[in-house]
């Protein structure tokens, strides 16, 4: 049992969802503390039956606490995660700004939960769309080295945040009513469309987007030979990132080596059965923690290839959950801090 551990960007999509997962699996802390930016702090919050009072983020926010879930922009998180760090917290940090830093570990704790150990403070937790790939390839690469991916995205609109899905409602009335769609976070209209870019422009003619799926993917696996390339699309789904994907592995692999091989991995569904239509559905998997796999066939057009179709709900184990099972890894084997807690802690009421 810790002390205190700190939501921080409590009051967003994926800081609420946090909360509710670690009331929801009685995460082992005696207070909660939720914290967020001047504009969202002192507005009481209601989740899972307790109501919060969130706080202001600032540098003694972290005093007396063993642990905190980051889930806030890259700016935010490079500014407070230090703050954090020199009071002795733990950070899993959910954004960006930490993943390819060499002495940061990126987890995904049903494939490289050792590396949590490694830590100096800061843990990091993928990109949603990593994340899922990566459940997928690990048992596969265990089993006959993965060589090569090729990999499509299909990525909802939660995935931009809560503006993002506001504005595929709204463009949704307007696109049925036949006016104009007003368009601020995405550069052209979602509704009835797909938008094949996900992320800022690089030289190469990839997007950021794509090369996060790379460069972590490589990361978590520690493997820099494999070959990957990722086209990342945002489409008109709600919540639930899907995926279409091609991997070479250096030994053959039969699909039905295949299907045991994943149906064994911890955190992966099998469900795949096309004769009776059955298949990962984005509304069928929202809302729950596992990888939803299905559509497996062997390649046609190469000798090791296997394809298939990968759906997971991005706002849970694509962010939110991962990051609270890391937090659960630490607590497991973490004493509480050395400081007393001092004031201004989470308040739990029931």
């Amino acid at each position: 049992m810790i002390e205190t551990l700190a939501v921080v960007g409590a009051t967003g999509a994926v800081g609420r969802i946090i909360v509710e997962l670690l009331l929801a699996r009685q995460f082992p802390a005696r207070r909660i503390k939720l914290l967020a930016s001047e504009r969202s702090a002192g507005k009481p919050l209601q989740i899972g039956g307790k109501h919060f009072d969130v706080e202001v983020l600032r540098p003694e926010s972290f005093t007396g606490v063993a642990i905190a879930i980051g889930s806030t922009p890259d700016e935010v998180a490079a500014e407070f995660v230090p703050w954090a760090v020199q009071r002795g917290t733990v950070v899993v940090d959910e954004s960006a700004f930490y993943r390819m830093h060499p002495d940061v570990p990126l987890v995904i704790p049903e494939v490289n939960p050792g590396a949590i150990a490694t830590h100096k403070g800061i843990i990091a937790s993928p990109n949603c769309s990593t994340t899922q790939m990566v459940m997928v390839l690990k048992p596969l690469h265990d089993a006959a080295r993965v060589r090569r991916v090729i990999v499509s995205t299909y990525q909802a609109v939660s995935g931009a945040g809560l503006s993002a899905s506001l504005e595929m409602e709204q463009g949704a009335a307007a696109w049925l009513a036949g006016a104009v769609e007003q368009c601020s976070v995405f550069p052209h209209p979602i509704t009835a469309n797909l938008i094949p870019q996900i992320g800022s422009a690089r030289p190469d003619g990839s997007t950021s987007e794509e090369l996060k799926m790379v460069l972590e993917t490589r990361k978590i696996l520690g493997d820099d030979s494999i070959g990957i390339c990722a086209t990342c699309i945002r489409v008109p789904v709600a919540n639930c990132h899907s995926e279409s994907i091609l991997i070479e592995t250096e030994r053959k692999l039969s699909v039905a080596e295949v299907r045991c091989l994943l149906a064994a991995a911890p955190g992966i569904v099998v469900e795949d059965n096309l004769v009776e239509k059955r298949y990962p559905l984005p509304r069928s998997c929202s809302g729950r923690d596992e990888v939803f796999v299905g559509r497996i066939r062997e390649d046609g057009s190469s000798s090791n290839g296997i394809a298939l179709w990968c759906v997971s709900d991005n706002l849970r184990k694509g962010a939110a959950t991962n990051a609270v099972q890391i937090a659960e890894y630490l607590a497991a084997c973490s004493q509480p801090p050395n400081n007393t807690f001092a004031g201004g802690a989470q308040t739990v009421r029931a």
